[in-house]
């Protein structure tokens, strides 16, 4: 069969998934079902059996080892992926942290689904958010096209020498993985034409003519340990500015752009912001749309890169506003807030004046996040920044 055409076609999230893998043209491959990212892995054995994916598809009997066969071949040199979902992830976990610690450029979509208790069987983001402090690079995307553009866009990162990191595309499961959206696909030819900068990265492999320890063990209290640390931490920052330039040179490549770090929908001469993250992003942005035509300034931030968190993007697109408000699917235990709204707390300080920041819960086990939901939640940020005494962290589906 010959290699993948440009085309348009309605795909699934997870089709895009597997579209935007296989035009990366992996090594090596190793999952295990779960869902919702099951269909991932049923696609790329279709695509395996025409002929369009040629990469060794490694048969495991859990998720742990999924991973793990996967840091193996990374480890070697090899181009690799593999997927999973909520308790999936949480079966992987001491893998997890292995793989960006050993520095291994993995990519791993996660579709998203809410951990237990109790037993959700439905979409929310709290799997991807339970393991942001392990080290790896978080995208949240959007839509299907944004899935597929993103796993290019991941592989073009993590393998990048000044980088060498995982990294997970966290995209809304059950919502996200099922739904059928029109998807650009783009040529083999185009694709293997960005990604060709990786050709002369060099990094460091496992090889029987230069032997080494990989991962190494460090004694207790040696100073390599926190030497490795800053090296992972710096390389994360790195990776701030590196996302804005390969979504730049994607755009100039492929005529889509998604912000890189961030992406912001009529912030310029906003008042007050709204900050959403994932699938919420597309009814928050048709709400902002119609209070603009109502007369309200309000603007809107969408938060990809999660981890490392814009710090320095964030602080430039608040600067000078009266309020701001952060939507939610999850909660911080112990905050009574979303996760992102604890990120953002800690960006207060940077602001030339302390404004109003204001905590919106919605969208838990797979709820909507309906229009009147988010107009109440705009509607409640005005009221801040007009001076107006109110609560800072509103459970909106439970009002």
């Amino acid at each position: 069969m010959p290699p993948i055409e440009a085309e348009t076609r309605v795909l699934e999230g997870n089709g895009a998934v597997a579209y935007g893998v296989t035009l990366c043209r992996p090594d090596v491959i190793a999952a295990f079902p779960i869902t919702p990212a099951t269909s991932v892995l049923e696609n790329l054995y279709r695509f395996s059996a025409q002929g369009l994916l040629d990469a060794e598809l490694v048969e495991v009997e859990g998720e742990n080892s999924a991973l793990s066969v996967v840091m193996g071949a990374s480890a070697a040199g090899a181009r690799t992926f593999t997927a999973t979902s909520s308790m999936g992830l949480v079966f992987m976990f001491d893998a997890y942290l292995s793989a960006s610690g050993s520095r291994l450029p993995i990519v791993m979509p996660l579709a998203m689904r809410e951990q237990p208790q109790p037993l959700a069987l439905a979409a929310g983001t709290s799997d991807a958010l339970s393991v942001k402090d392990g080290g790896w690079i978080q995208i949240y995307v959007e839509s299907c096209q944004e899935i597929l553009d993103s796993i290019i866009m991941a592989y073009r990162l993590a393998e990048d020498s000044e980088i060498l990191l995982p990294v997970n595309i966290c995209y809304l499961g059950f919502y996200l993985s099922y739904l059928s959206q029109k998807v650009e696909i783009p040529s083999q030819e185009d694709v293997d034409a960005f990604l060709a900068p990786l050709n002369d990265m060099k990094r460091v492999t496992l090889n029987l003519e230069e032997p080494l320890t990989f991962p190494a063990e460090i004694a207790p209290g040696d100073r390599l340990f926190m030497e490795y640390r800053l090296k992972h931490s710096n390389a994360l920052q790195r990776a701030k500015q590196k996302l804005d330039d390969i979504d730049r040179q994607f755009a100039a490549h492929f005529g889509r752009s998604y912000g890189g770090q961030i992406e912001e929908h009529r912030t310029e001469d906003a008042e007050i912001i709204l900050v959403t993250m994932e699938s919420t992003t597309g009814t928050a942005r048709v709400v902002i749309d119609k209070k603009r035509d109502e007369g309200l300034k309000v603007g809107l931030i969408k938060i990809r890169m999660f981890r490392p968190f814009p710090r320095e993007r964030l602080v430039e697109a608040l600067r000078g506003k009266k309020a701001i408000g952060v939507i939610d699917r999850h909660v911080s235990f112990g905050w009574n807030a979303g996760h992102c709204f604890v990120e953002l707390k800690t960006l207060m300080s940077d602001l030339e004046r302390p404004v109003p920041l204001l905590s919106f819960i919605d969208g838990a086990a797979g709820a909507d996040i309906t229009v009147e939901h988010i107009e109440r939640a705009i509607d409640l940020i005005n009221d801040a920044a007009d001076g107006k005494a109110g609560k800072e962290t509103t459970w909106l589906a439970l009002e």
